[in-house]
């Protein structure tokens, strides 16, 4: 099952993520209150940034874009996608620079990929994989009509210490997108 690289949606384009991001996207990757719920620290500079996407580009299985305005610029964050098991079903993740919070991009975003899973991908379930103290993402997963499927206890080990999951599902009969 294939996704596309690039994406648009109205206020926004997804496409593939590029080194040349590192500049842009070391505001939300060494940014502390924005990694606080990721399971790695604040990254120290944007070489270590760029190191990270060089991973994240690299890593088997996973498709990872920028976001960015659809008029252009730098990107403004990350969305990713993964299918996690044979069967239609994909894990999904996202970050935003924290400058560009509080105007819809994330929910923007996350739902133009949800529109690609469950359309030319065939998904038949979207995940995602939360802190429970996470409290913006768990509204923007609830807003989108995921639900809070499970906890798993002590499931992480991250930089603040051993941290439950919250298992958030959709499937594709409930996405109204």
């Amino acid at each position: 099952m294939s996704l596309p690289a690039s994406f648009s949606s109205a206020r926004l384009h997804l496409r593939p993520i590029d080194l040349d991001d590192a500049a842009s996207l070391h505001a939300l990757f060494g940014e502390p209150a924005a990694m606080r719920w990721w399971s790695h620290p604040p990254l120290a500079d944007v070489e270590d940034t760029r190191a990270k996407l060089e991973q994240m580009r690299g890593t088997p299985g996973w498709c990872n874009w920028a976001i960015v305005p659809a008029e252009g610029g730098a990107a403004i964050g990350t969305l990713s996608a993964h299918e996690k098991r044979q069967g239609r079903v994909f894990e999904i993740g996202y970050g935003l620079v924290p400058a560009h919070g509080g105007h819809g991009f994330a929910r923007e975003a996350v739902s133009a990929l949800l529109d690609q899973l469950f359309g030319p991908a065939g998904a038949r379930r979207a995940f995602a994989d939360t802190d429970p103290d996470n409290a913006a993402s768990n509204r923007l997963l609830a807003a989108l009509g995921f639900r809070q499927e499970g906890r798993l206890r002590a499931e992480w080990e991250t930089h603040i210490g051993v941290r439950d999951s919250l298992i958030w599902g959709l499937l594709a009969g409930e996405w109204r997108g």
